[in-house]
């Protein structure tokens, strides 16, 4: 196994995912003393596996027929679109 891909993957993921809307909806489920915490625990889980499943086939799809460099231009661009979209909507 390459370590240093295994590391710079699960850093890049970890603090994407830290304070977005997927943590705060995690965390709001945990405060609900109805829900199990090993049930909020498990689902969340699951389901950042099932959506890292997806982006992870959908990268694999893509790649095959687009350059990875024009891959990282469009991503570039989307975020500062939306960011723009965010400040103009406030």
């Amino acid at each position: 196994m390459d370590w240093k891909i295994f590391i710079t993957i699960f850093a890049s993921v970890f603090l994407a995912e830290l304070g977005d809307k997927t943590q705060i909806a995690t965390l709001l489920f945990a405060t609900d003393k109805e829900h199990p915490k090993w049930i909020v625990f498990l689902a969340s889980a699951a389901a950042l596996v099932a959506a890292s499943a997806l982006a992870v086939s959908a990268g694999k799809l893509i790649g095959d027929k687009i350059n990875p460099e024009q891959i990282s231009w469009i991503a570039g661009a989307g975020f500062i679109a939306i960011g723009v979209w965010t400040i103009l909507r406030a």
